[in-house]
């Protein structure tokens, strides 16, 4: 693949992360749909949009993916969806995905690339950043939904480095979803009487699955096989920037200065350790 196509393939996927984040914060500010009714919508959404495309591009019928996969994604969403009730847009996409990265790079560790000072500096700052930003205090956000997201991204980590084993991106992001069905079917049968939603909320709902995450997500398969642990965790320090924009300007959210403090100290603290990488 070709550095311009991998370029605008990894792009495109961190724009429909970004849009992830910003459709369920406006259906939970905008609208009066539950978590559980998202979560299910988002998933189911992004199940048959992937049968429909992936049904007319290829006759092969058999579920690729795997259960592992599926669960870690419905982990990420479940966790995600839950945790946004409570946080606002740039907030929820700094603790993503700083779990994501963090994630990333022990994983990269474990792998064998061994830190020198400077990066055990940076994993230290990133690190504790995280910590801060959910500590008590007036401006902090709530530390149930701070580790419901964390979660989230954790899950969202393993589902990344899963997906670069998959060789059809297609076909891998379609299995996951239809296999996420039966957990989605235990989930509202153990939550039905919380659920309650409106024609907007499902909208929202049904985009982010079909476009955001279906689309997004095989878009992402797609280019994964050709990043490393470590380059997957550097081009998703972008989307936090991406999803703070887009609710500064479009849900008229705005960002404290602690959590502008904090979104410097935790992205510097990965970009140390990216960019002294060559150095180890």
């Amino acid at each position: 693949m070709s550095n311009t196509k991998l370029f605008l393939l990894t792009a495109v996927a961190m724009v429909m992360f970004a849009l992830n984040s910003l459709l369920c914060r406006l259906a939970f500010n905008e609208t009066e749909i539950d978590q559980n009714s998202f979560t299910a919508l988002r998933l189911l959404s992004g199940a048959l949009f992937m049968l429909l495309i992936h049904q007319s591009r290829s006759a092969d019928n058999k579920l690729a993916g795997n259960w592992w996969s599926s669960f870690a994604l419905f982990v990420y969403a479940a966790g995600f969806s839950f945790a946004y009730v409570h946080l606002d847009a740039a907030t929820g996409a700094l603790l993503l995905f700083g779990a994501v990265q963090l994630s990333l790079i022990i994983y990269g560790v474990k792998q064998g690339e061994r830190p020198n000072k400077v990066q055990l500096m940076g994993l230290t700052v990133a690190a504790s950043g995280v910590v801060m930003l959910i500590l008590p205090g007036a401006t902090s956000p709530p530390w149930i939904a701070s580790i419901l997201m964390i979660v989230a991204g954790i899950a969202w980590a393993v589902y990344t480095l899963r997906g670069k084993q998959e060789v059809s991106p297609a076909a891998a992001t379609k299995g996951n979803f239809v296999r996420t069905i039966p957990m989605l079917v235990i989930l509202l049968l153990v939550m039905h009487q919380e659920l309650h939603w409106d024609s907007q909320g499902a909208i929202y709902a049904l985009v982010s699955g079909a476009l955001a995450s279906g689309f997004g997500y095989m878009i992402w398969y797609k280019a994964l096989p050709y990043h490393t642990a470590i380059s997957a965790a550097v081009v998703q320090l972008t989307v936090p920037p991406i999803t703070a924009f887009g609710g500064v300007f479009l849900l008229k959210e705005h960002m404290p200065l602690n959590l502008i403090v904090l979104s410097f100290i935790i992205l510097g603290g990965v970009g140390l350790f990216i960019l002294f990488k060559r150095h180890a």
